[in-house]
């Protein structure tokens, strides 16, 4: 079989051409950054940190368009209820909670890469492992009771 693209090189474009980053992929990209030089210039003791962490993630969920803050403000309660160990903080711009700092499960509004719908992601951190097979991300369009409970106890989970 030929190989008719470099290994740079995305079949999919217009004559298999590498087109880069999106501009949403570049801009989450400059967001990370900004909150990485935040959170190491931080000072005070590890609460106060967390505290002005928590503080980061609620004023990014206020600036969201309303369909996606709604569904952003309860995502952060369930987390918060279900593992309450988890640390908030804004990760590539969107709201996310950690374990000793690494990641396990974040939030992607609807807005943030121009999808039809918002997300609930798990990282590798995540002890959701069912088999040779699992999900690791949750399209979400609405929070209904049952769907919070299940979220509730997928996060439970994921923190073990």
């Amino acid at each position: 079989m030929e190989h008719t693209t470099s290994p740079t090189q995305d079949p999919g474009t217009a004559a298999g051409r590498y087109e880069g980053f999106t501009a949403e992929e570049r801009a989450a990209m400059q967001e990370h950054a900004k909150e990485q030089k935040k959170a190491a210039a931080r000072r005070g003791s590890r609460e106060e940190k967390e505290a002005a962490a928590e503080r980061d993630v609620l004023a990014k969920i206020a600036g969201m368009p309303e369909a996606d803050r709604v569904l952003a403000e309860r995502i952060h309660a369930v987390v918060r209820a279900a593992a309450p160990g988890l640390a908030p903080k804004l990760w590539y711009g969107m709201p996310a909670y950690a374990r000793d700092g690494k990641v396990v499960c974040h939030f992607q509004s609807a807005e943030k890469f121009n999808s039809r719908y918002a997300t609930l992601g798990f990282s590798d951190q995540a002890a959701l492992d069912d088999g040779a097979l699992w999900p690791t991300s949750f399209a979400l369009r609405e929070l209904t009771p049952a769907a919070e409970e299940q979220i509730g106890a997928l996060v439970r989970r994921a923190v073990g």
